[in-house]
């Protein structure tokens, strides 16, 4: 296993630069750059455009700017430098990444614990009352949008009294020290992103797991383990969910970076802060190093996330070893 692991993990250095290369590609495509919304300026004239973009460095071959912007990062972990925030791009991104991977790992926790219950509460109960609920419940999940849910919730968190809306914290607490009152004043804005943006996945989810839970269900061994007379708690939750719960753990990988990008309208709704809007912006302003960087840290995750799952994977299930 460590052999397999080390192997996949010096993999990752020529997959990132690979899409590295393809990502700067496609953002050069973009018609203009930073300095073009400077064009529609009366203030600015065409000659200031041009020493502008010359100090950015915006004047050279983009195959320059890249290898620039590559041996920054390889000499000196430098991301580069943010044109429309004025800033180190790392500077940004850590500032955002930390309640990132809070908001996405809240949100991937409650899916999986929502979800897999449901799911093989939903395939032991095959064509029940409950059975049908929540499939529909699953329907309406996988179909709402979930910046749309997130107005809805919204709503009747004002009308219940809450206000706990938007953002993270409440005002009071912004900025202030760790303490329980903030800790609490986290958990009740929290729930609603959490909710919002993790509702899909678990409708997605809970419709996976019934289904292979079901096929499993029919297998022969697990006939076999019920003629043996084991009791029917063992026959499911023993051998039957261990082995329909593998494609799931197989899919693992790519929720991370689904919840960072997928997600942008439903955190510029919530005000939340984190990388999405962030991305949004740096996409409007064509901030191609901030742009540039978020994207590489998405497919870091990604790898990262398949090489967990893959682990995850040899572990649930004895019969899989990677040599």
């Amino acid at each position: 296993m460590l052999t397999y692991v080390l192997r996949r993990v010096v993999t990752m250095i020529p997959m990132m630069i690979l899409i590295s290369i393809l990502c700067f590609a496609v953002i050069k495509l973009q018609p203009g750059d930073f300095t073009t919304q400077y064009l529609t300026d009366p203030r600015i004239t065409p000659e200031q455009v041009a020493q502008i973009r010359a100090r950015l460095g915006l004047d050279q071959p983009a195959y320059m700017q890249y290898l620039t912007w590559m041996k920054g990062i390889l000499t000196r972990g430098d991301f580069g430098y943010s044109f429309a925030y004025k800033r180190p791009v790392d500077e940004l991104i850590w500032e955002r990444l930390g309640w990132t991977v809070a908001v996405a790992g809240a949100t991937i926790v409650f899916t999986w614990v929502v979800a897999i219950p449901i799911g093989i509460f939903s395939a032991t109960h095959k064509y029940s009352i409950m059975d049908y609920i929540l499939t529909f419940i699953g329907f309406i999940g996988v179909s709402i949008p979930s910046f749309f849910l997130a107005l809805v919730l919204m709503y009747f968190a004002l009308r219940m009294g809450s206000t706990a809306v938007g953002g993270l914290f409440s005002q009071q607490y912004i900025g202030a020290p760790w303490s329980w009152g903030k800790v609490v004043d986290l958990l009740r804005h929290l729930w609603i992103p959490v909710v919002a943006i993790g509702l899909s996945g678990t409708a997605g989810l809970i419709r996976l797991m019934r289904a292979n839970l079901l096929d499993v269900l029919g297998a022969q061994y697990v006939t076999t383990a019920r003629a043996k007379g084991l009791h029917e708690r063992i026959v499911i939750y023993k051998h039957a969910v261990r082995n329909a719960i593998n494609p799931l753990i197989s899919i693992f990988g790519m929720q991370l970076p689904e919840l960072i990008s997928g997600t942008i309208i439903s955190s510029i709704v919530l005000n939340l802060p984190t990388m999405g809007p962030f991305f949004y912006d740096a996409l409007i302003n064509s901030d191609q190093y901030l742009v540039m960087t978020f994207l590489m840290f998405s497919a870091l995750l990604m790898l990262i996330g398949n090489l967990l799952a893959d682990i995850l994977l040899a572990w649930s299930d004895p019969r899989i070893r990677y040599q």
